[in-house]
């Protein structure tokens, strides 16, 4: 017999949510039940992550054992009080594609994301405006990814070296976890073009592979990736998305992508060290507060 649904109302919204035992993480016997509860508990440090910025969600309906699927446009039986927004889609020719997507700027619409399985939240480097009109990038995002046996070790490494780089040019970074085995770096901006963020994070990428060569790399070429960190600049890119602070991810665990601090940086010596689950990035919030607080109030200009 199929869970009967339960009823709850937040915020003055009713939402039904289905199938609370259900497993979504069979390693560990994670349910869908402890994924709301995690959201619904992280939300005041992840809906600033969120706010404004057109997502796209990697929904997992059958548990992270079964076949996940990206979506972007709003599915079937979206509440009415979702917000949505309809913007051209990056990248498509001549923007003549359109998306109409979801913006989670509440809690009602994160638990509802929650009940779909949508496990995993993905944002861009730019917001929507008040009338939905797209608005230049306001991040600077480097991807850190290692190429094995590189880990997360190595990612640290490599992120003190760009850290430098941005202290030379007058600009405070921010790192954290992809909640898998790479890292993400990101700088605040005063908003700026996709291109002109792109091609100073491949100045600064190309920098550190040629004065690095044996710890970096910045070309996506396979063959030249084992053992050294990727700096992927092209994030940068306003078609592309990068997981949100504070998300699950949709691994054999529950693990999530994790502000971090610099000393843990400086510090880490084994990859595991840096691996937060739920539990843990609850208590890291009430320890530390949101580390991020500052990428939606801080200003920086790019040199």
């Amino acid at each position: 017999m199929a869970d009967k649904a339960t009823r709850v109302r937040i915020d003055g919204h009713v939402l039904s949510l289905s199938n609370l035992d259900k497993v979504l993480y069979p390693e560990v016997g994670f349910t869908k039940g402890e994924v709301i509860d995690y959201y619904s508990r992280i939300a005041p440090v992840l809906l600033p992550r969120l706010t404004d910025r057109p997502l796209t969600r990697k929904r997992w309906p059958d548990g992270v054992g079964g076949q996940p699927f990206f979506e972007k446009n709003v599915p079937r039986g979206t509440p009415d009080w979702v917000r949505t927004v309809t913007v051209a889609s990056p990248g498509s020719t001549r923007d003549r594609e359109e998306v109409e997507y979801v913006v989670a700027d509440d809690l009602p619409t994160l638990v509802w994301l929650a009940n779909l399985a949508a496990l995993e939240l993905h944002v861009p480097q730019w917001r929507v405006g008040p009338r939905g009109g797209v608005r230049r990038p306001d991040l600077l995002v480097v991807d850190l990814d290692p190429g094995p046996p590189a880990d997360l070790v190595a990612c640290c490494e490599v992120a003190l070296l760009l850290r430098d780089l941005f202290d030379a040019d007058g600009l405070r970074a921010w790192a954290k976890t992809s909640g898998g085995k790479g890292m993400q770096m990101y700088v605040p901006i005063a908003e700026t073009s996709g291109e002109t963020t792109s091609a100073y994070a491949k100045e600064l990428a190309e920098k550190l592979a040629h004065d690095h060569p044996e710890l970096v790399v910045s070309s996506m070429r396979r063959s030249l990736r084992p053992g050294k960190v990727l700096l992927d600049w092209s994030q940068n890119n306003p078609a592309k998305t990068t997981i949100a602070a504070y998300s699950l991810r949709g691994r054999e665990a529950p693990t999530v992508s994790t502000p971090l601090t610099w000393e843990e940086v400086e510090g880490c010596e084994e990859a595991e060290a840096l691996s937060f689950g739920p539990a843990d990035v609850l208590d890291r919030v009430e320890e530390f507060g949101d580390l991020f607080a500052d990428l939606s109030t801080l200003e920086q200009r790019l040199p």
